[in-house]
């Protein structure tokens, strides 16, 4: 899928797909330098997470591991309360290990500050953050994010795993949903 396959649902496009790459391959470098001598367990959010997770890990020259977390916010809407149910748990134990948790974006930060908490009751070695995305102006608490792809304005964004009821996900780069598709 590209921008022509969008048609008029795409306002415009945000991050490139050179951009994103670029940005990726970075974060993949620090992140080695951080943890040289260790290895580390990649935990990705699921579902928007699933590309981000994908092109950081074959980025990484860390040994690491791979699991899963899916969580729902209740809310109303495209509103988090904050409020966390997990969907689908770890299968790994985290008990002394070093975790990264990979996001695609971080809005409100409610939903992501509940997972760290319930992540480090769990006793590992470091719990840390990487996103892809954060928009720091939609931001309702404070959570220490040590990688950051891009900062992005409080729009509404798709692409690069991201969605709108489940669409666009594939897209190579980050967009701007043109408000009429979500405004029916």
């Amino acid at each position: 899928m590209d921008a022509t396959d969008m048609g008029s649902d795409l306002e415009k496009i945000l991050l490139t797909e050179e951009q994103v790459a670029t940005r990726v391959a970075e974060m993949a470098a620090q992140i080695d330098a951080d943890y040289t001598g260790r290895e580390v367990l990649l935990v990705g959010v699921l579902k928007g997470a699933v590309m981000i997770m994908a092109d950081l890990s074959r980025q990484m020259h860390t040994e690491l591991t791979m699991d899963w977390m899916a969580v729902s916010s209740y809310g109303s809407g495209t509103k988090s309360s904050g409020v966390v149910r997990i969907l689908k748990d770890l299968d790994t134990d985290i008990d002394g290990r070093h975790v990264l948790v990979v996001e695609d974006i971080i809005d409100s930060g409610l939903t992501l500050s509940w997972l760290v908490a319930n992540l480090r009751s769990r006793n590992p070695a470091s719990v840390e953050v990487a996103t892809l995305l954060r928009k720091p102006e939609s931001a309702k608490v404070d959570v220490d994010v040590r990688y950051v792809g891009f900062d992005v304005p409080s729009e509404f964004v798709v692409g690069y795993g991201l969605d709108y009821a489940g669409r666009y996900r594939n897209l190579p780069f980050v967009g701007t949903l043109a408000p009429h598709v979500y405004q029916r």
